[in-house]
């Protein structure tokens, strides 16, 4: 599943290309994945797009939003006159623009189009008063973001209160929003702390290793424009390149590239693949 840096690549991208751009017509091909009356948001201008950890928000002039989740295999592809140069488009848009797996395409003024796919149509589009995006649904159910509103001070209290395994709480969206099973992978290896180790164990000194960790883990993944080892693309529908710089996540048998001597394992953590090397990261 997209996480944070993906999301916020996807956010971007979207508020580059969409922003000044008017709705002119919203076609449904899918009527699960859209929630709301289409006539709300026709004849609408995109004014902002926002991102509250894995969630888009698209703000519109008539105070609505179109509040998007990609879930897992979501994709948020844009054409049109704003795309100064042609891309390539990914293999991974399976079937293309439009295919068998677009759900919404949103046909905007000066031939602009926005193409919404999802392989597995888990993803959903909901429109909602740009004013209650915060305070109902999803986004008002987030813990803190990183870069936002979680400080150390904030990271320490919430790793304090619980003995729920650290790569657990880390991906839990109540307690921590935007992160995933990649960034929590990576943190924890990075700053040499087994998984399975329970949050409120950990020392002054590795609490805030993690922290500054995550964050550089974070960065590192929007800078380099999220990771694309699954089904993300990007909004011009071409991929990121996260995955050439993971240390230990989707490395199962590879040697650590820290300690060089000891094979990458996996095991399976509230239900996801969870990486790490039994050397550097010992209980």
């Amino acid at each position: 599943m997209p996480e944070l840096p993906e999301v916020e690549t996807l956010r971007l991208g979207l508020k580059k290309y969409l922003v000044g751009h008017k709705i002119k017509n919203v076609e449904v091909r899918t009527s699960k994945v859209f929630h709301g009356d289409k006539k709300e948001i026709e004849g609408t201008k995109i004014r902002d797009v926002r991102r509250f950890g894995k969630l888009l928000a698209i703000d519109l002039s008539n105070g609505n939003s179109l509040t998007i989740h990609v879930k897992m295999t979501g994709q948020l592809i844009y054409r049109g006159p704003n795309l100064k140069q042609k891309i390539q488009l990914s293999p991974k848009v399976i079937g293309g623009i439009p295919g068998p797996h677009t759900h919404v395409i949103f046909k905007l003024d000066k031939k602009g189009i926005l193409y919404f796919n999802d392989f597995r149509r888990f993803g959903w589009i909901k429109i909602m008063k740009t004013a209650q995006v915060e305070k109902e649904g999803f986004a008002s159910k987030l813990g803190p973001e990183p870069f936002k509103d979680l400080t150390l001070p904030k990271f320490k209290q919430i790793l304090a209160k619980y003995k729920t395994y650290i790569k657990v709480l880390l991906m839990d969206q109540a307690k921590i929003a935007g992160v995933g099973n990649i960034y929590a992978n990576e943190s924890l290896w990075m700053s040499k702390i087994n998984p399975r180790v329970p949050a409120n164990s950990l020392s002054g000194k590795q609490v805030e290793e993690l922290y500054k960790n995550l964050l550089d883990v974070l960065r590192k993944g929007i800078k380099t424009g999220g990771a694309s080892e699954n089904i993300f693309v990007n909004s011009e529908g071409a991929e990121g390149n996260f995955q050439k710089h993971f240390h230990v996540y989707a490395r199962k048998g590879k040697l650590c590239p820290r300690c060089k001597k000891t094979k990458i394992e996996k095991f399976f953590l509230g239900g996801r693949g969870t990486f790490y090397c039994p050397t550097c990261q010992k209980m």
